[in-house]
């Protein structure tokens, strides 16, 4: 148990360490090359933030635990948006979105997990041809993003002087270290939990979703003290279609994945509600409030304890 805990605070120092230089070298890139701070967020950022769900959900797969992947991945766009997202606009509401990137991520999100919600409740599981169409439309995903990175409404921003090569460097170097921390904070936080007797599918949807968010909680909390709003708000929307398309549709075109009841009846619909809670506001007012991020607080608290109960 004392090693558990050590090698916990191991990870989360590694994670800390990596977010606050991710969010440095992705914030370099975009000013030197002009990409609002929103389209990082959702591409860049997210991806690197996103590898350990992806990693954790193939390593799933394969080892034949593929119910996991699927409360994963569900779990983890409940934590990115009700506890990071919730947790970032209550401290500092996005005072002005940067719309032509955040609409169109939004509608993507949206119009997919509707269709994964509908095609799970009629056959209960994610079979190997729906894992090939969500790995489809993340390459659909990537060239949109690339497509219509257009500068959109932020501020002109001087182009500085950076070496782009050693910047990306850095975001490698960082994702990895990001990788091994989440690593080290899912495999010993299970330990823990099993010492405290959590069920088992309550350290899949909540512990591990939230192990495995934890770089975008860093990563959205660094971008925050940094001044850097859009990227943390872009970071979770992109990470949010992350985990359907990638952390979902690895594992499905692998092996296929069967659903829980509780994870098409509850996890899905949750993840849809919190991002209409967080997203509604910032299409028609193009701004967020602190209620909010209240308001998705108080959700994340209310799924994580009907999860244990329900269990």
């Amino acid at each position: 148990m004392v090693q558990a805990v050590f090698l916990f605070v191991i990870g989360l120092v590694l994670i800390c360490i990596g977010g606050d230089r991710l969010v440095d070298a992705a914030v370099a890139i975009a000013k030197k090359l002009g990409i609002p701070q929103i389209v990082v967020g959702a591409t860049i950022v997210s991806i690197g933030t996103t590898l350990p769900e992806v990693l954790v959900s193939t390593t799933a797969a394969f080892k034949g635990s593929a119910d996991i992947c699927a409360g994963n991945a569900f779990g983890s766009i409940i934590c990115n948006t009700a506890l990071i997202a919730g947790l970032t606009q209550t401290i500092r509401p996005t005072k002005k979105v940067e719309a032509d990137s955040f609409n169109w991520r939004t509608i993507f999100f949206m119009a997919t997990i509707l269709a994964m919600t509908a095609y799970g409740f009629v056959f209960g599981r994610y079979d190997r041809i729906v894992g090939v169409v969500l790995l489809l439309c993340f390459a659909l995903y990537a060239f949109l993003s690339v497509r219509l990175s257009g500068g959109g409404e932020e501020e002109e921003q001087k182009k500085e002087d950076t070496n782009i090569p050693m910047q990306f460097l850095v975001l490698v170097v960082c994702a990895v270290m990001l990788y091994f921390g989440a690593k080290l904070l899912v495999d010993n936080g299970i330990l823990i939990a099993e010492e405290l007797h959590v069920p088992e599918r309550v350290i899949a949807v909540t512990f591990i979703a939230l192990g495995t968010s934890l770089p975008e909680l860093v990563t959205s909390i660094m971008s925050i003290v940094k001044g850097y709003g859009n990227v943390g708000l872009g970071n979770v929307i992109g990470a949010n279609i992350l985990n359907l398309l990638l952390v979902i549709g690895i594992p499905a075109s692998i092996t296929g994945m069967s659903l829980a009841d509780q994870t098409i009846r509850m996890d899905a619909p949750v993840s849809t509600a919190v991002m209409l809670i967080l997203t509604i506001p910032l299409f028609v007012k193009k701004r967020a409030y602190r209620w909010q991020g209240i308001l998705l607080l108080c959700v994340y608290v209310v799924y994580c304890g009907a999860s244990y109960f329900l269990a």
